[in-house]
């Protein structure tokens, strides 16, 4: 029996599947994988973090304006009266009631507006503007407390303070000038006080035990 069929079949696959190979070699395609290229208008962008959003600044304490000058008025139980002189973010003030209560006291200006002003004893005023001509607070002077109320004055109204030594005496004043024209003060003989006289506020001459003296206005 002859075999020459099945040979025959089996040289041609081998024949096709080197044609198949050499034609594969040819081209210099793969036959088990595909290449894709990316478009050419497509870039892979950089990885970047979205832009942080700054938070916005902390605002800075709103300042109240305390408008350079004098302010002068009476306490509101009417008892004493309240002087104030403003320059340059400082504050002198005085208390007095005419009589035997009074004191100094000086401090600054704070950026919301505020005083917070200190004198001997323990003396202390707290005040704020309220408004552009007027500072509210209270003093304590002493035993007492006293509330006020005072405005922006205009000369010859004002704070005025003298020293000098009359027959051997040391001789202190203060006093204030309200708006109507009203004077409190007092004047203070080696360490003894009593009701001062009147000064001529355009001036600020004031006759002291037959002397005569200048009382100055008060700055800062």
């Amino acid at each position: 029996m002859k075999r020459s069929g099945p040979l025959l079949t089996l040289l041609v696959g081998l024949l096709v599947g080197l044609f198949m190979l050499s034609l594969n070699a040819t081209t210099g395609e793969k036959p088990t994988s595909a290449s894709v290229k990316p478009s050419p208008g497509t870039k892979a962008s950089p990885n970047t973090a979205p832009p942080k959003s700054s938070a916005p600044p902390s605002p800075s304490p709103s300042r109240t304006p305390v408008q350079e000058g004098v302010y002068a008025g009476r306490t509101d139980d009417d008892s004493s009266a309240v002087a104030i002189t403003v320059r340059d973010d400082k504050a002198i003030a005085y208390v007095c009631d005419g009589h035997n209560i009074e004191s100094w006291l000086q401090g600054d200006v704070k950026d919301d507006g505020s005083l917070h002003l200190t004198g001997k004893g323990g003396a202390r005023l707290d005040a704020a503007v309220k408004g552009v001509k007027e500072i509210r607070g209270t003093a304590g002077v002493g035993n007492g407390r006293y509330a006020f109320t005072v405005d922006r004055a205009k000369k010859p109204s004002g704070l005025y303070r003298a020293n000098s030594t009359v027959a051997g005496a040391k001789i202190e004043g203060g006093w204030i000038v309200l708006p109507k024209g009203e004077q409190v003060g007092i004047l203070t003989r080696d360490g003894k006080r009593s009701a001062a006289p009147e000064i001529d506020p355009e001036t600020g001459a004031v006759t002291v035990d037959g002397q005569q003296l200048t009382a100055r206005p008060v700055h800062p």
